[in-house]
C-alpha cells in the first residue's frame, strides 16, 4: 500500500510540474528577460484562442484586389498578429504547457539559425514521427552525415534532367482546367487540390521514377496522415497518450505501417535493379542510394551510410517537404496575381521566349521577369 501511494504522490507531481509549475517558472524567466505575452493559462495556454481566430479568419471572403494587401496575414497567422501588435515584437504565446517566442529582430534570428547546437529544435508531438522522422528532425552529427548523402540528390545538373516530369505534370494539370472550362465563358475552380495533385505527381516522378503509380499510392497515404495530425494537434497533447488504442491512432500506426512497406518494396527493386547494373539512377531515390553506397564504400564501414530504415524517413520527407511547401507557394503566387500588370508582364515574357516550344533549362534562366516573382515568392513566404 506504501508503495503505491509514493507511486500515485511521484505522479501527481509530474503532472503538476508539467501542467502549472514548470510553465510559471517559464514565464516568470521570459518576463525577467523583457519578454511580453499572455498570462499561463492551466493546461491550454493561448490555444483555445488561437484556434478559435483561426476559425474566425477562414470563415470571412478573402479580399484579394490590389487593395487588400493587408488580408492575407489576417487570414493565415491573425493570432501571432494580434499578440505582436498588443505585446510588441518581443512577445511569446503558449502552445498548451510550453511557451513560443516571436521573435523578428533579424540579428536574433541570424543567432538563432547559426547557433544550431545551442537553439535546437524543440521536441514536438509524438505523433509527428508517424508522419517523418528525418533530416528535419536531426541533430548535430547525425545531420551533417544525411545532408552530406542527400546532397547529391538536389544539385542543379540532377535537377536538370528533371525538368520534362515537371512539364509533363503541369500540362497534364492545365489540360484538366482546359476541359473543365467551358469554350465560351468563364468558370470559377478551386485550384488548390488540383495543385496538391501536380506536386504529388512531380514528386512521385522525380523520386521514384518508373515507380510512379507505387509513388502516387503512397502520397494518398501520407495526405491521409497529414490530416489526422493536423486534427490531433488542435489539441494539446497528453504525454502517453500516442499508446493509447484509440481510433485515430490506430488508423495513423496503419498508414506509417503501410507506406514504409509501400517504400521498402520500391527500394528492393531499386536495389536489384542497381546489382545487375539495369538501374537508371536519374531520379531522386536513385541519386539517394548512389550516394549512400559511395560514402559506405569511400569509409568502409556501414555506419557511415544510412540504413534502410533511415532512407525509408528520409523518402517519406522528400513527399512531405516536396509536396506540401510546393503546392503552398504555387498557391501564394497565384494570390500574387492580384497585381496584374506584373502578371501580364510575366506572360508575355514567356510566350517571348518559347512561343509554342516546350521549356527547356537554358529558356528558364532567360525570365527575367519570373525570376523577379520566384525571389519575391522565396522572399514573402506564406
Amino acid at each position: 500500500m506504501l508503495c503505491c501511494h509514493n507511486y500515485s504522490l511521484c505522479v501527481s507531481m509530474e503532472v503538476l510540474n508539467w501542467i502549472w509549475f514548470t510553465p510559471k517558472k517559464l514565464e516568470k524567466l521570459l518576463r525577467k528577460q523583457g519578454l511580453k505575452g499572455n498570462s499561463y493559462r492551466i493546461l491550454y495556454g493561448d490555444m483555445k484562442d488561437f484556434s478559435r481566430m483561426i476559425k474566425e479568419a477562414i470563415s470571412k471572403t478573402m479580399n484579394l484586389s490590389d487593395d487588400g494587401d493587408d488580408d492575407v496575414a489576417p487570414r493565415m497567422v491573425p493570432f501571432f498578429l494580434e499578440t505582436i501588435k498588443k505585446y510588441g515584437k518581443k512577445s511569446f504565446i503558449w502552445l498548451g504547457p510550453r511557451p513560443q517566442l516571436l521573435i523578428m529582430d533579424p540579428e536574433l534570428i541570424k543567432e538563432v539559425l547559426s547557433k544550431t547546437y545551442l537553439y535546437q529544435k524543440p521536441r514536438g508531438n509524438p505523433l509527428v514521427r508517424l508522419l517523418i522522422h528525418g533530416l528535419a528532425s536531426l541533430e548535430e552529427d547525425k545531420w551533417a552525415k544525411h545532408r552530406k548523402i542527400i546532397n547529391p540528390a538536389f544539385h542543379l545538373e540532377k535537377l536538370k534532367h528533371m525538368l520534362p516530369a515537371f512539364y509533363l505534370s503541369c500540362s497534364e494539370m492545365l489540360s484538366k482546367w482546359e476541359d473543365i472550362v467551358p469554350l465560351e465563358g468563364s468558370l470559377e475552380i478551386d485550384v488548390w487540390p488540383h495543385l496538391q495533385q501536380m506536386t504529388s505527381d512531380v514528386i512521385s516522378r522525380t523520386a521514384f521514377g518508373s515507380s510512379y503509380e507505387e509513388g502516387r499510392k503512397i502520397f494518398e497515404l501520407q495526405k491521409e496522415q497529414i490530416q489526422h495530425l493536423t486534427e490531433s494537434m488542435q489539441s494539446v497533447y497528453i504525454p502517453g497518450w500516442r499508446f493509447l488504442p484509440t481510433k485515430r491512432n490506430r488508423r495513423m500506426k496503419e498508414i506509417k505501417k503501410d507506406v514504409r512497406s509501400s517504400i521498402r518494396v520500391i527500394i528492393d527493386k531499386r536495389l536489384k535493379a542497381m546489382e545487375a547494373g539495369n538501374a537508371d539512377n536519374e531520379d531522386l531515390l536513385g541519386i539517394f542510394l548512389e550516394s549512400n553506397f559511395k560514402e559506405i564504400e569511400q569509409n568502409r564501414n556501414k555506419d557511415f551510410g544510412m540504413s534502410i530504415e533511415e532512407v525509408i524517413e528520409e523518402c517519406k520527407l522528400f513527399y512531405f517537404a516536396g509536396e506540401e511547401s510546393t503546392s503552398a507557394l504555387l498557391l501564394w503566387t497565384l494570390v500574387l496575381s492580384r497585381y496584374q500588370n506584373w502578371q501580364a508582364r510575366a506572360r508575355e515574357e514567356v510566350l517571348q521566349v518559347f512561343e509554342s516550344q516546350k521549356p527547356d533549362f537554358d529558356g528558364l534562366n532567360r525570365l527575367n521577369v519570373a525570376s523577379i516573382l520566384v525571389l519575391l515568392v522565396q522572399i514573402y513566404v506564406p
